[in-house]
């Protein structure tokens, strides 16, 4: 089910009223009806899935349980179970076709010849989302961080948690979990500004992303015919479709859940104005990578140790998180590259040299930071290309398109609609950098009745200019 679908705007009034309105006063009741209308919201595409989601929910429920009674040496046979069949179910479901594939490409450059079948796997939706969400819970109880819940419901609800369970944000178990505990009682305040919020990522997808999505995959599909400069327009609309689907996605989904009474992590922070790669990577995705951050890169090191450990830890930590997004090379060479642009700031200890807000308490920015934030956004277009590329062949005449002389003719497509909105959203998120979401306070200069009005331009905007509706992005991993 779609967030932009007439059948979610449907289902979320008639589970809204319900959980509100009928069974507000029973906490159990209230987390066993999410959970029937998380599966119910899941099964929408296909139900043959719920399985994966129910055995990952039973088997770390009771994991949990055990690392809780165990001593020291069985906790760790606990832990290795969960991470085998978690990652098991992930792992086969997502990679087994790559690595059959790439076994076969191997032995075949080598003039051996060579043959496995692979099989005919359909991807569960947000099986790496919701696999990473449960296994936060049995990390943090085997490191004695979370006590275990005794309450299956809730927990089963907490992992299937439906605003958030195909695309994130990926919850922590010790952030989420413990909401589903408490009692929650209906705040006027609260679901206003959720719906706020669920406005914002509504324009983000069907007017940003899904106007942009209309000449990327023209260009993209058709990139050997188009001159360089085309092709560098398509490559920064694209930067603009995968953020504004992804962050669209996030705030409908944040938002969505504060209807309900639950407050989730923010998943993008105006990452598009970052100064350097590092600061892009606090501010893009912030529920994945911090989740890489704890549960992988910390283990490994971190930033402790020699020179060639800490260089070893990042490149560890961005291909893996490119291999996340997919099972193929061009997902794996993205990574590579952030590895890449990430260096320099690791050799010159510059890192976490801007933490702050960009320009805090001044209008425009300076120089400097333009022409950082302008480096910055260039870097991650480019690399998005090889995200975008049907594989490594395209990303190759793409990009050599771009770097050659051609760059500087006049693009042979131009947007003016689109472009014209591009400018009004990013006059929009620098106004509202500070907040968690672009339009949470940006119009409180204004009366509240003339605050409405432009919220209501938004609904209007959304659905006169709405471009071709396209899959959310992220769906696929």
């Amino acid at each position: 089910m779609l967030f932009n679908s007439l059948d979610f705007s449907i289902f979320l009034p008639l589970v809204f009223i319900f959980y509100w309105f009928f069974i507000n006063k029973n906490l159990k009741l209230q987390n066993f009806f999410l959970l029937v209308v998380s599966y119910i919201f899941y099964s929408w595409w296909d139900w043959r899935f719920l399985t994966l989601i129910f055995i990952s929910s039973v088997v770390d429920y009771f994991v949990g349980l055990k690392l809780e009674d165990s001593k020291d040496l069985n906790r760790k046979y606990y832990l290795y179970l969960s991470l085998f069949i978690n990652l098991g179910l992930l792992g086969f479901f997502k990679y087994y076709n790559f690595f059959i594939s790439s076994f076969i490409d191997a032995f075949t450059f080598f003039g051996i010849p060579f043959e496995i079948n692979t099989l005919k796997i359909i991807l569960p939706v947000g099986i790496s989302f919701y696999t990473f969400q449960t296994l936060s819970y049995t990390i943090d109880v085997y490191n004695n961080k979370l006590k275990p819940t005794n309450d299956l419901i809730q927990f089963m609800a907490f992992v299937s948690f439906f605003p958030q369970l195909v695309a994130g944000p990926i919850e922590r178990a010790k952030n989420l979990l413990p909401q589903f505990a408490k009692k929650r009682k209906f705040n006027y305040l609260k679901a206003v500004d959720g719906l706020k919020q669920i406005l914002w990522g509504l324009f983000k997808k069907i007017i940003i992303a899904d106007n942009c999505a209309e000449y990327v995959n023209l260009i993209f599909d058709n990139s050997a015919d188009y001159n360089g400069g085309t092709l560098l327009l398509g490559a920064i609309l694209f930067a603009f479709q995968i953020y504004g689907d992804f962050s669209g996605y996030s705030d409908i989904a944040i938002g969505t859940a504060r209807l309900f009474g639950f407050n989730l992590m923010q998943n993008f922070a105006v990452p598009y104005f970052s100064r350097d790669i590092g600061e892009f990577w606090r501010r893009w995705h912030i529920s994945l990578s911090t989740w890489f951050r704890d549960y992988l890169y910390i283990p490994l090191g971190g930033s402790r140790g020699s020179l060639l450990k800490k260089t070893r830890n990042i490149f560890v930590i961005f291909i893996v998180s490119g291999f996340w997004h997919g099972a193929a090379w061009t997902f794996i060479i993205w990574g590579f590259l952030h590895a890449l642009y990430f260096l320099p700031l690791l050799l010159f200890n510059t890192n976490r040299d801007n933490l702050g807000t960009v320009a805090e308490g001044k209008i425009l920015p300076s120089i400097k930071d333009l022409y950082n934030m302008s480096t910055t956004f260039i870097l991650v277009a480019l690399a998005l290309v090889v995200f975008r590329a049907d594989n490594i062949e395209h990303a190759y005449a793409y990009l050599s398109k771009v770097f050659s002389l051609s760059v500087i003719n006049y693009p042979e497509l131009l947007p003016i609609k689109t472009i014209l909105f591009l400018i009004g959203f990013i006059i929009i998120e620098w106004l509202g950098r500070k907040e968690e979401y672009g339009i949470e306070k940006v119009f409180n200069v204004f009366a509240k009745p003339i605050r409405w009005g432009i919220y209501y331009i938004f609904i209007f905007i959304i659905f006169y200019f709405s471009g071709q509706n396209q899959d959310f992005i992220y769906f696929q991993f």
